[in-house]
């Protein structure tokens, strides 16, 4: 039976996707004075595929392929690219960058969580009382229809079960900033968008203030949230650059571990076949956070895989449930359809994004292609990696990755004048990423 689940990674996903926004959103180039590179289809298989440079094979998380960042952090990284980026289109070469359409609205909004709201989706919220979601019966999981499917603003976030617990635990941070509302007196009519304001305004914070300093260190993130972005700056409506959707910001591939540690009760279980979403969440995989993010006076938390341009063999060989089927066979490898996607919206080499940023570009032994028979320029997704392991052991973003990612995000919520950029300054947080994740 052929897979169903064209809506995660497939080559043939659906036309018309279920989550698409009313208007049309784009994606464009950061950099479009730089030319495409082009490199041979073959050889960008032989990279990724199971066996290539990209496979670190089926070793074990050992502490010299972990990084000092928390293993949390990539999975919230992803809960961000799909709350501002879903490129339905079919993975092919030479897309017109132009006709690709965003099927979200390039804010970091939570629209994948709330959707169209209470009257646009109601299925999403409780009916006797509509400004609280819905959750799963049990409240281990998000609700799900007869058949399982997760009844969510973004089906991606399904796609395995750590980003589904994640999704699930903004739900519930959610209901608790309108039991805080309450209590407050704010009036029933203006419950819902307050705790609205509240989550979203907390999610950002967490964004600039742990998230990119994490990622791209400190020292970066301070700079471009103080002066702004240097080379993304709209001119008009805010887009998402390709270089950050079909590279830089596909950084997190590398940092999944082979096995996580769910909760204290059960012993680690593998990524993929274990985590694989499109299911109920049984009682035994329930996420303890505290076990992914580093809180106050806690044990260490389990760490991500460093940035160093290798994969973990579940991603290698993903399942066909997340990619559906694939008539050429090193599409189930994540990292082929990474270099195939740079490839196909025209994306410059890494060496000239890192020429016209002012940056030191990698060497050839630097990057480590001339042992698949390579001597030209670099993909951009595979210079980043690199990049990261040579300038930064691995543990964060490089020059030209970290510059790309921290402009996009800060030049996101500049754009939006509602977001925390532009909060009110008598607003104070009251609570860090953990803290919404393990609220009840």
């Amino acid at each position: 039976m052929t897979s169903l689940r064209t809506h995660c990674l497939s080559p043939a996903r659906a036309s018309m996707p279920i989550d698409a926004p009313v208007g049309p959103a784009t994606y464009a180039r950061m950099f479009p004075e730089l030319p495409a590179l082009d490199v041979d289809e073959a050889l960008l298989r032989a990279i990724g595929r199971s066996g290539g440079l990209c496979d670190c094979g089926d070793a074990t998380d050992a502490p010299e392929s972990l990084g000092d960042v928390a293993a949390g952090w990539p999975i919230f990284g992803q809960f961000v690219a799909h709350d501002i980026t879903a490129d339905r289109s079919p993975l092919r070469s030479h897309v017109d960058p132009m006709r690709l359409q965003n099927a979200r609205a390039p804010q970091l909004n939570l629209e994948c969580l709330y959707g169209d709201g209470p009257v646009g989706h109601p299925f999403l919220y409780q009916r006797d009382d509509p400004a609280k979601f819905l959750l799963g019966g049990d409240g281990i999981d998000v609700p799900r229809n007869f058949e399982g499917i997760a009844i969510m603003g973004d089906p991606r976030n399904d796609s395995h079960m750590l980003v589904s617990q994640m999704h699930l635990a903004l739900l519930k941070a959610h209901n608790a900033f309108v039991d805080e509302a309450r209590r407050r007196g704010v009036a029933d009519s203006a419950v819902f968008e307050s705790a609205v304001q509240e989550t979203r305004w907390h999610y950002q914070r967490a964004v600039l203030h742990e998230f990119l300093p994490s990622l791209v260190g400190r020292p970066l993130a301070e700079e471009i949230g103080a002066m702004g972005p240097r080379w993304f700056r709209p001119m008009e409506s805010a887009f998402i650059p390709l270089e950050f959707a079909d590279a830089a910001y596909r950084y997190g591939h590398c940092q999944i571990r082979h096995e996580y540690r769910l909760n204290r009760e059960t012993e680690p279980v593998e990524f993929f076949p274990d985590l694989l979403g499109f299911r109920a969440v049984p009682p035994m995989r329930a996420v303890d956070w505290t076990l992914f993010f580093d809180g106050p006076g806690g044990e260490v938390a389990q760490r991500a895989k460093k940035i160093d341009g290798r994969l973990v063999r579940a991603l290698i060989q993903l399942p066909v449930a997340i990619t559906g089927e694939c008539e050429i066979e090193e599409y189930h490898s994540l990292a082929v359809r990474d270099l195939q996607r740079g490839q196909g919206v025209g994306l410059p080499s890494g060496e000239a994004v890192a020429r016209h940023i002012g940056a030191q570009p990698l060497t050839a032994e630097q990057v480590g292609l001339g042992a698949a028979g390579y001597r030209g320029e670099t993909p951009l997704w595979y210079y980043i990696l690199r990049e990261a392991d040579v300038t930064a052991s691995g543990k964060r973003l490089g020059p030209v990755g970290g510059r790309i990612v921290a402009e996009v995000i800060v030049g996101l919520l500049d754009r939006d004048p509602t977001s925390v950029r532009s909060a009110d300054p008598e607003w104070r947080p009251h609570a860090s990423l953990l803290d919404l994740l393990t609220r009840e």
